[in-house]
C-alpha cells in the first residue's frame, strides 16, 4: 500500500525505550499501554520486522482502524499525541453552584427552617435558592451532592456548616472483657 509507506512509524532508540517503559511499568492507563504497544509493533525498524496493521490488530485483539488511527496520529502529530489522550479544555457541563452559591446554600442551611417545617429539606433548599435568584433552576440531587461535599447535614436538629463531631466507635459500656463475660465450663474428655 502506498499510503502505508507514507505513514510508516520509525522510532528512535529513545522513543522505543520510552514506549517499552510504558508497556512494562504497570502503572500506566490501559489505553496508553495499548497505543504504546501498537507503535512498538508498527515500528519499521522492529527487530522481527514491521508488523502490518492486520497482524497488529490480531495480536492485540483490537480493530484494524484503531491501529491505523494510532499510527497516523504518531506520524502526523508525534509520539505524545499518539500515546496520550487529548486533555479536555472544559468540563462537560459547568458546575451549577459556584463558590458564592455554595456559601449562600450554607447560610440558608444555618438559618431557621421556614414556618410550618421542623427542618430544611432538600426540596425546600432548592426552592429557596431559586426564590433568592441564586440560580434559575436546580434539582434536589445537586443540592444534596453539594451539601455532602461540604459535610453539612440540613436534616440535623442543630444544622450548622461546621463538620459533625463523630462519636468513638465503641463506648466504654459496650467493650467486653474477660471478666464481664461468663466463661463456659471446660468439657471433660473421657
Amino acid at each position: 500500500m502506498d499510503g502505508d509507506r507514507k505513514l510508516a512509524v520509525v522510532l528512535s532508540e529513545e522513543q522505543r525505550q520510552r514506549l517499552e517503559f510504558i508497556t512494562r511499568n504497570g502503572s500506566s492507563k490501559a489505553k496508553r499501554i495499548l497505543h504504546a504497544r501498537i507503535l512498538l509493533l508498527a515500528d519499521a525498524e522492529h527487530p522481527q520486522g514491521r508488523y502490518k496493521d492486520a497482524q497488529i490488530a490480531t495480536i492485540l485483539g483490537i480493530h484494524l482502524n484503531t491501529v491505523a488511527r494510532a499510527r497516523r496520529k504518531f506520524v502526523r502529530q508525534g509520539e505524545q499525541a499518539a500515546v496520550e489522550r487529548k486533555a479536555r479544555a472544559t468540563p462537560p457541563t459547568p458546575p451549577k453552584l459556584d463558590g458564592h452559591a455554595e456559601a449562600t446554600l450554607v447560610a440558608i442551611c444555618c438559618s431557621p427552617a421556614p414556618a410550618g417545617h421542623a427542618r430544611w429539606t432538600l426540596s425546600l433548599l432548592a426552592d429557596e435558592l431559586v426564590e433568592r435568584k441564586v440560580v434559575a433552576t436546580i434539582c434536589r440531587e445537586t443540592v444534596r451532592s453539594t451539601l455532602k461535599k461540604m459535610n453539612c447535614n440540613p436534616g440535623e436538629s442543630n444544622a450548622t456548616a461546621s463538620p459533625r463531631r463523630t462519636r468513638p466507635a465503641l463506648s466504654r459500656g459496650w467493650k467486653r472483657c474477660s471478666t464481664s463475660t461468663p466463661s463456659r465450663p471446660a468439657r471433660m474428655s473421657r
